[in-house]
């Protein structure tokens, strides 16, 4: 059987301000009305008698993917826990050693969350041409066909032929310079290297242990220590931080002689810039992608996205890109784009938010945005998903008043319980226990007003939660 394991991790640096650390740009509708992560997921359900996928993932973003499978009718996947980041050989040998408890035989096909393919139906025919070499114990890897001499790729060099679609590999290498790329587009002998896979969990884990011991050893101990916990499986940190950090390309694909590349068109692209994204969106007639309420004069070859209800014109613009959220902007040139990361180099470096977290921020009961805050006062808006709950909580520095917009909400304060419906208000005194739950079948929308001496998100004292944050 093919398991589909999806690797979601990202920092959310390179398409800044859209994407923070908490909602990278797997997790966003970048192009096309689902996220980037639904579109691989759903890709992977095109092929035959494809598994539920394994998702690696940070627990920040755990509730995140849930959601998002849940909105795709997607059951029976595994949800693996990273405690930390170790890069994608042990993320994967985790995958392949979760893969393994179902079916001895299981190939995996290893999809970053955040790519883009336009055309799916040639991807999922190189899939199915390459489980012949799998299932012969290569370990295939699928090059992309360059259509330029791109520097921001690594690329692979294609050896004999292995089968009537397939290619030993030859060598791997890093990213070019302009003239080595262009040599290599010239000779027809080189992919672009697109870090997606397909092989038997057996043989990476056979592989990774010959070339690799230290951190086959190593994620066996950490695999040893799984926990389920409601969708997800959890790990041990201790062990995971013992972890060599290494990527696949080097722990096993650069070391192994049974590499094969099944080469494939399929309009791929990471979108790993606003430049890139630029190429992947629809344009008008001046060469303009625009996202939300834009008007554009005199404008050619930009991007503009913007959010909710504002508005963005431009005026007189070549080659630029605009980014609106409701807590930053970003205005660079297209070919300057790739030096976002220093932007979110110096918020980090102050001590500011805004690299980690939208305004919006979401939780496994729906989300809250903070509209307005001030010395002493904060006001959200909530909303709350038709049957969810929040936890039982309390707070030692803040009171709350709760107003109803829509929906019907139960509320516990204390010993009370009562409901409160549209244009309804209730007080929670400072330090009382509290719960707010939807009882309605329609989203629950409240305006919360905080007010006292501190407002940080870390005064929450939980008692008790169906999300097991307690």
């Amino acid at each position: 059987m093919i398991v589909p394991v999806i690797l979601s991790g990202g920092s959310g640096t390179r398409l800044w301000p859209l994407s923070r650390k908490n909602r990278p740009k797997q997790f966003l509708a970048l192009v096309g009305d689902t996220t980037l992560f639904q579109q691989t997921v759903e890709r992977t359900r095109k092929l035959g008698g494809a598994e539920a996928p394994v998702v690696v993932c940070s627990e920040d973003h755990r509730f995140t993917v849930a959601e998002q499978l849940q909105e795709l009718g997607v059951a029976g996947s595994s949800i693996l826990l990273e405690p930390a980041a170790r890069n994608t050989a042990p993320a994967i040998a985790l995958a392949a050693m979760q893969a393994r408890r179902k079916d001895a035989d299981a190939i995996l096909l290893v999809l970053p969350a955040d790519h883009l393919i336009g055309d799916e139906s040639s991807f999922v025919d190189a899939v199915e041409r390459a489980v012949p070499l799998a299932t012969q114990d290569w370990l295939v890897t699928f090059g992309i066909r360059p259509e330029a001499a791109e520097t921001g790729f690594g690329y692979i060099k294609r050896a004999e032929a292995v089968s009537n679609d397939g290619f030993k590999v030859a060598q791997f290498v890093e990213k070019p310079d302009a003239a080595t790329a262009a040599r290599y587009v010239e000779s027809g002998d080189f992919d672009w290297n697109s870090g997606m896979f397909l092989f038997k969990a057996s043989r990476y884990l056979e592989e990774l242990e010959k070339h690799s011991p230290a951190i086959h050893a190593a994620t066996t101990k950490v695999f040893e220590t799984a926990q389920p916990d409601l969708d997800f499986v959890r790990f041990d940190k201790a062990a995971m931080v013992e972890v060599p950090d290494d990527s696949i390309d080097y722990a096993v694909m650069e070391k192994t002689d049974r590499a094969a590349v099944v080469p494939v068109s399929c309009c791929w692209s990471d979108i790993g810039s606003w430049s890139a994204l630029w190429d992947a969106s629809n344009k008008d007639a001046d060469g303009n992608a625009t996202n939300g309420d834009v008007i554009t004069l005199d404008t050619r070859n930009t991007l503009v996205r913007t959010h909710d209800r504002h508005m963005v014109a431009t005026i007189g613009l070549d080659d630029i890109v605009v980014v609106t959220t409701p807590d930053a902007t970003l205005v660079a040139s297209r070919d300057s784009v790739q030096h976002v990361k220093k932007v979110v180099d110096q918020l980090s470096s102050a001590g500011r938010g805004e690299h980690l977290a939208h305004r919006q921020v979401h939780r496994p009961w729906g989300s809250y945005d903070s509209i307005d805050m001030g010395e002493r006062f904060q006001v959200k808006r909530i909303v709350v998903k038709p049957g969810s709950v929040l936890s039982l909580q309390m707070h030692h520095h803040r009171a709350e008043h709760w107003i109803v917009v829509s929906g019907t909400a139960e509320v516990t304060c204390g010993e009370k319980v009562f409901l409160l419906t549209e244009n309804q208000s209730t007080y929670i005194p400072l330090g009382v226990t509290h719960r707010l739950r939807n009882v309605g079948k329609v989203p629950l929308e409240l305006i919360e007003v905080q007010s006292g001496s501190y407002l940080g998100e870390d005064d929450i004292v939980r008692f008790e939660d169906v999300y097991g944050r307690t």
